[in-house]
């Protein structure tokens, strides 16, 4: 199913609820947001509701979250949406869904961090103590975590196709970043718990810094540079190195240049999809292009040092 074949409504919500969940159907509903893959319910002040509506593949995502994220959530000291309860497929809604905590704030693609000390504080003690050793069992990362030239194909073509846009102005300085990325050695260190996907979208801020974490539907474990090219996504200008110095264990030379990679993958994913959305979803994200460009500078910039 996909979104244009589920329409979602509070009322389709309340009705969910009187049938799996009845001790909560009679809380206020309202919209928060509609995302690529869930759209997104307010359950009163404290709680939400996550519905897929946009791929087959959010369905293992939610039950992923759902199985996952509650053992994490204690540790971690940004706050998170965990999940509480779990809806599963009915007539009136053919797919999982489920009910989390609310975490307020603004996605940092429409109120960027400002605060430059401490955002670089707060993302580094949240990657800190999310990256430890993953369990046996522990969920694979669908491509990500593994080496850089898995993707060359997929950079060249983001490559190509921005540049050709005129929205990367310096194409050969960003394929530079991604060569150096590639030639680094592997991640040698155990599988570590990612978030995966610290896009501007999925991190909350208020009064310029980070306040909490969203939509965790991609966790995994693997190389924790996945996670770490956030830093030059998510930071304001002059904050990285701080970054670099407040998270632990202190990364090495390989493990940066891999994020750098990292970063670069998910710059130009943020840059296409701010002009024009990708992956077959109509129109794009305007709030999404300034962080990627800004992202590109940076690393471009660092480079040429």
């Amino acid at each position: 199913m996909t979104h244009t074949e589920i329409g979602i409504t509070a009322d389709l919500i309340r009705d969910l609820l009187r049938d799996q969940h009845p001790d909560l159907a009679d809380r206020p509903v309202r919209l928060g947001a509609r995302g690529w893959d869930n759209q997104l319910w307010r359950l009163g002040d404290d709680l939400a509701v996550r519905l897929p509506w946009a791929t087959q593949s959010a369905d293992a995502l939610l039950r992923k979250e759902h199985a996952w994220l509650p053992s994490l959530a204690p540790r971690l000291p940004l706050p998170v949406p965990v999940p509480q309860r779990l809806g599963e497929p009915s007539e009136r809604f053919p797919r999982p869904w489920i009910v989390t905590t609310w975490v307020p704030g603004e996605p940092a693609d429409r109120a960027p961090a400002t605060r430059a000390v401490e955002a670089a504080d707060s993302l580094a003690a949240f990657l800190t103590a999310l990256h430890r050793p993953a369990p046996t069992g522990a969920p694979a990362g669908r491509g990500r975590g593994g080496p850089l030239a898995d993707y060359a194909e997929g950079f060249a073509r983001q490559l190509e196709e921005a540049t050709a846009m005129g929205l990367v102005p310096e194409p050969d300085a960003v394929r530079a970043v991604w060569e150096d990325a590639v030639a680094a050695p592997d991640w040698a260190g155990p599988a570590l718990w990612l978030h995966g996907d610290l896009h501007p979208a999925n991190v909350l801020t208020a009064d310029g810094t980070f306040c909490g974490v969203i939509d965790f539907g991609d966790l995994f474990a693997g190389d924790p540079a996945v996670d770490l090219a956030a830093a030059w996504i998510l930071l304001p200008d002059g904050a990285v190195d701080r970054f670099h110095e407040a998270y632990r264990p202190a990364p090495d030379a390989a493990t940066l240049r891999r994020a750098r990679g990292w970063a670069v993958l998910k710059a130009l994913v943020c840059i296409l999809i701010g002009e024009a959305g990708v992956h077959g979803r109509p129109g794009g994200k305007a709030t999404w292009g300034p962080p990627g460009h800004a992202a590109l500078r940076r690393l471009v910039a660092a480079d040429h040092r």
